[in-house]
C-alpha cells in the first residue's frame, strides 16, 4: 500500500506542507511550471533550498503582486509571534479574517497591508485598504482555475473547512464570513499547491503524527489570543494535539484544515518501507529544527489479530451442533465451522471452531460451555490480513441492490449481495443466476465498474 506519513512534531502550515510534498515530486520544475499556469491572480511562487539546524530542505513562499514576506519579529515578552492572523470578518465589519500562511512565525507586507507581530499593547498598523472575499467568491475563483475538477473540489472543500471554523468562532453563518483578500490569495495558493501535489503523488493512505501546536499567544487584529488560535483549535477538534516549551504558533489554520481534510489517521509512524523523504522548512529558528517531513513509501496492508476457539465433541446430535453454532454466531463469532475428526477409542467426532475478536472471547467461551458438551476450549491466535470492504447501494431496473467492493494487495473485486439477489429472484420468478447476469450487464453499461 502506498503510504504517506506526515511528521507534524513542529506543527503544520500550508507552505511547509507544500514544500515537503514538492520534494516528493518526480519533476519539481515541471510541477512549478504547471502551478504557475493555474491562474491564481497575482500569485508567483518561489521554492528555494533552506537549511535549519544543519538539515537541508525546501522553503516555499508565495509572492503577491511581486511582494515577498518581510522580516521575522520576536515579541518583547519572549513569545515568538511571527505570522499575525487578521481574523475573519463577517458582515458586522469585524475585520478579523485570517491572513493565512507564510509559515506561522513570519511577518509580511503585501499590497500595502502590513502584518507584523507586536509586543505589549502596541496597535497593529492600519491596512491601506480592506478588500474581502466570501466563500462563494473563492469558489467562483477556483472554478476558473486550469485544474482537474477533482482538484478544484479538494481546494473548495478545504477552504470550506476554514470558513466553517471561522463561522463557529464568530458565532455567525458561513455565508457571512468574509476573508481578507491578501490572506485569501496566500492561503488559496498554498492550498492549491498541496491539493495538486497530493493528486499527483496519489497515496492510498495518509497518516500524520499528533500535531504540535506550540504555545504562548499570537497578536491579531483585535488583540492577543492564546495558541492555538480559536479557528485552529476548532479545526483540530478530535485530532491529537499537544503543546510544549516553544512559545510560538506552530500550527496555522490553513495547516490544520489541510490535515483535517486529507489525513486518514493520526498515529505514530507505522511500519513502512520509506522510498522518499520531503522536508518543508519554516522560516524561524528554534532549538528543534523547524521542519515538516513527509515520508512516502510502502506499508503492509491492513492486518489484525483474530482468535480461534475450538473444542472436540463426539456425543452431540446434529441438531444440537446446529443450535450451538447458531448461539456462537449470536455471541459475536466472525465465523463458525466444523471439521470431521477421529477421536479416542476410534470414535468419529467433530472439531467445532469459532473465530472472534478479543472483545468477544468471554461471550464466545460462555456459549461453548453452555451449548456444547465439551469440558475444555482451546485458543490459538492468528494474524489475519484483510482487504478493505465497501458496501455500495446500486439503483437498478429490478430495484436496489447492494454491491460489496473489496480492495487491497493490488486486487480489486466486487460482488452483488446474495440476499438482495434472492429477494429480487423471489419477486420476479427469475433464477438467481439470471438476476445476477442481468444486473451485472446493466451496471456495466452504466460504467459502474461492476464485476
Amino acid at each position: 500500500m502506498k503510504l504517506l506519513y506526515l511528521d507534524c512534531s513542529m506543527g503544520a502550515a500550508g507552505d511547509m506542507l507544500a514544500a515537503a510534498l514538492l520534494e516528493l515530486s518526480s519533476d519539481r520544475e515541471a510541477f512549478l511550471k504547471r502551478f504557475r499556469m493555474v491562474g491564481i491572480p497575482g500569485i508567483e511562487v518561489e521554492a528555494k533550498p533552506s537549511n535549519r539546524c544543519g538539515i537541508l530542505g525546501t522553503h516555499v513562499s508565495m509572492l503577491v503582486h511581486g511582494q515577498s514576506e518581510g522580516e521575522e519579529t520576536t515579541c518583547a515578552n519572549g513569545t515568538d509571534e511571527g505570522h499575525t492572523h487578521d481574523y475573519g470578518s463577517h458582515k458586522e465589519n469585524m475585520h478579523d479574517s485570517y491572513s493565512h500562511e507564510g509559515h506561522p512565525h513570519d511577518s509580511y507586507s503585501h499590497e500595502g497591508h502590513t502584518h507584523v507581530s507586536t509586543s505589549g499593547d502596541a496597535p497593529l498598523p492600519t491596512h491601506a485598504h480592506h478588500s474581502h472575499r466570501t466563500l462563494s467568491d473563492i469558489e467562483s475563483m477556483v472554478e476558473g482555475f486550469h485544474l482537474a475538477d477533482a482538484v478544484k473540489s479538494d481546494i473548495c472543500a478545504v477552504y470550506r473547512l476554514l470558513a466553517e471554523a471561522e463561522a463557529t468562532v464568530h458565532g455567525t453563518d458561513i455565508c457571512d464570513i468574509h476573508f481578507h483578500e491578501v490572506g485569501t490569495l496566500d492561503a488559496i495558493a498554498d492550498i492549491t499547491m498541496v491539493c495538486m501535489l497530493l493528486s499527483e503523488i496519489a497515496p492510498e493512505k495518509i497518516v500524520a503524527s499528533p500535531v504540535h501546536v506550540g504555545g504562548g499567544t499570537v497578536q491579531c487584529a483585535h488583540g492577543r489570543l492564546p495558541v492555538p488560535a480559536p479557528a485552529t483549535a476548532q479545526l483540530l477538534k478530535g485530532i491529537p494535539i499537544y503543546g510544549g516549551k516553544i512559545l510560538s504558533e506552530l500550527c496555522t489554520p490553513t495547516g490544520a484544515a489541510l490535515l483535517r481534510y486529507f489525513v486518514n489517521e493520526f498515529a505514530a509512524m507505522p511500519v513502512m518501507l520509506v522510498e522518499q523523504i520531503g522536508t518543508g522548512m519554516g522560516t524561524k529558528d528554534f532549538e528543534t529544527a523547524n521542519v515538516l517531513r513527509a515520508f512516502l513509501g510502502e506499508a503492509e496492508e491492513k492486518s489484525e489479530t483474530i482468535f480461534a476457539l475450538s473444542c472436540n465433541v463426539d456425543d452431540m446430535t446434529a441438531e444440537e451442533l446446529a443450535f450451538a453454532m447458531e448461539r456462537l454466531y449470536a455471541a459475536g463469532a466472525r465465523d463458525v465451522y466444523t471439521t470431521s475428526i477421529g477421536m479416542k477409542k476410534n470414535r468419529p467426532g467433530i472439531l467445532l471452531t469459532a473465530l472472534c475478536m478479543e472483545e468477544q472471547k468471554k461471550a464466545i467461551l460462555k456459549a461453548f460451555f453452555l451449548h456444547t458438551t465439551t469440558l475444555g476450549v482451546r485458543e490459538t491466535v492468528h494474524a489475519r490480513y484483510v482487504m478493505k470492504q465497501t458496501l455500495l447501494e446500486r439503483q437498478t431496473s429490478l430495484g436496489a441492490v447492494r454491491q460489496k467492493v473489496s480492495t487491497g494487495f493490488g486486487v480489486l473485486r466486487s460482488k452483488l449481495e446474495y440476499e438482495d439477489l434472492a429477494k429480487i429472484a423471489r419477486e420476479t420468478g427469475m433464477s438467481i443466476a439470471d438476476v445476477r447476469e442481468t444486473l451485472l450487464k446493466e451496471l456495466s453499461e452504466k460504467g459502474r465498474n461492476a464485476l
